[in-house]
């Protein structure tokens, strides 16, 4: 059984869930993982309003987690249930148990001898902390779901907003169904991203692992790759805007627990041979707008205002989109030549262009020869909208940034 992430929308992960909730217990564990803030407690909770007396819902960063007995009663409390024919424990949060994998392994092994009808459901906002426990105990007893961040058609279906301005929010502020609450609000907005988001992810889920020993350092990290989204930024560059200097093979283990932690990807270079895109700089693409927003001293840019910063941010915004659906996204260079994005997966193979401005055929001659060399990929163009049919004239694919924020490539 793998522990690949099956990444999921709100709705879709709750479909999901509750297909394999009504398979005849006992199933493998399903481990759910994800970003701070996208609803996994909400899906729990939904989840327990749904399958009424036979849930059995507990939160382990709830105080009462640290009195004797906690576990032991939430396995009581579980068959206490069967009764009814079947239970279902939703455990919230479970990396907070010392040595959670094996204990959940533990009592999935008692389940699954004595035959005792529960399904396991467990939740954890951070891959690192997750990810580690369930390769190394539960090989062959899960299954893992990632709740990823959400898209521009799921804040259009909770909060009732048009196309056009749920895809603006999306690029300015991000996609945290929590602060849409407060989007008339900067400073309280600002504040909830940076104190329920940005300083638990960074300040908890990935100092937790013991394996930072620089603190300073990693959040400094965080701040450079805010700083330059979609950006190609050599370690050497990205080392020299550091107050305090790391190496380079810091710097690089700091990124990827960055991108465990679903706060930033640090793209790598298309091509044949794995040393060489190893050897390249990365692509840095934050994974959610709102953490762009919140830490940059001026804000959101204005389309109008500043179309440059605003058209980063779009491509941050497209790119960090098909990274948040599972696919494998890179980059291309080979100077003068570039492609802002390369897309493998349940997309299919892309080669995407990101034009928010005005364009002609001298601008799209990386997409054009990278789609030579490479012609199982499909060129496309993304593009301000009512500006396809300067793409579409060369005969090349287009869609306008919000359609695609809204549902990715054409079909």
């Amino acid at each position: 059984m793998t522990d690949s992430p099956f990444w999921l929308d709100y709705d879709d992960c709750r479909a999901t869930l509750l297909k394999r909730l009504a398979e005849p217990p006992p199933t493998r564990i399903q481990l759910l993982t994800g970003p701070r803030q996208v609803g996994k407690t909400t899906l729990l909770l939904d989840l327990a309003n749904r399958l009424g007396e036979i849930a059995h819902y507990v939160a382990v960063d709830d105080p009462n987690a640290g009195l004797p007995g906690f576990w032991e009663r939430i396995w009581s409390a579980a068959e206490s249930r069967v009764s009814k024919g079947s239970a279902v424990v939703l455990i919230d949060e479970i990396q907070h148990f010392a040595d959670w994998a094996s204990r959940i392994k533990g009592q999935y092994d008692r389940i699954k001898r004595k035959k005792i009808p529960i399904h396991i459901v467990a939740t954890g906002s951070s891959a690192l902390l997750l990810g580690a426990g369930s390769r190394e105990s539960l090989a062959g007893r899960f299954e893992r779901l990632t709740l990823s961040h959400w898209s521009v058609s799921a804040l259009r279906r909770q909060f009732n907003l048009s196309p056009s301005d749920a895809a603006l929010f999306h690029v300015q502020f991000g996609s945290y169904p929590g602060s849409l609450q407060l989007r008339d609000d900067l400073s309280r907005w600002r504040a909830y991203v940076r104190d329920s988001i940005i300083e638990p992810a960074i300040g908890r889920d990935v100092l937790a692992l013991g394996a930072v020993r620089r603190p300073a350092l990693l959040r400094q990290v965080f701040a450079v790759a805010a700083s330059a989204p979609a950006q190609i930024v050599s370690l050497q560059k990205l080392q020299g805007q550091l107050q305090d200097r790391g190496s380079l093979e810091t710097i690089a283990h700091y990124l990827d627990l960055l991108e465990q932690a679903y706060l930033v990807a640090a793209l790598q270079k298309y091509g044949e041979r794995e040393h060489r895109r190893r050897a390249a700089p990365p692509k840095l693409v934050v994974l959610n707008n709102a953490l762009l927003s919140a830490m940059h001293l001026q804000g959101a840019p204005d389309q109008s205002l500043e179309p440059a910063r605003f058209g980063l941010w779009v491509e941050n915004a497209c790119l960090a989109f098909a990274c948040n659906r599972g696919q494998r996204v890179a980059y291309w260079r080979e100077e003068p030549l570039e492609v802002d994005g390369t897309i493998s997966g349940s997309w299919g193979e892309w080669a995407i262009e990101i034009k928010t401005g005005g364009f002609d055929s001298k601008d799209l001659r990386g997409l054009l020869e990278f789609c030579r060399r490479y012609p199982r990929h499909r060129p496309l163009v993304v593009t301000s909208p009512g500006q396809e049919h300067h793409a579409e004239r060369l005969g090349i694919a287009s869609i306008s940034w919000p359609d695609f924020l809204m549902s990715g490539p054409p079909a």
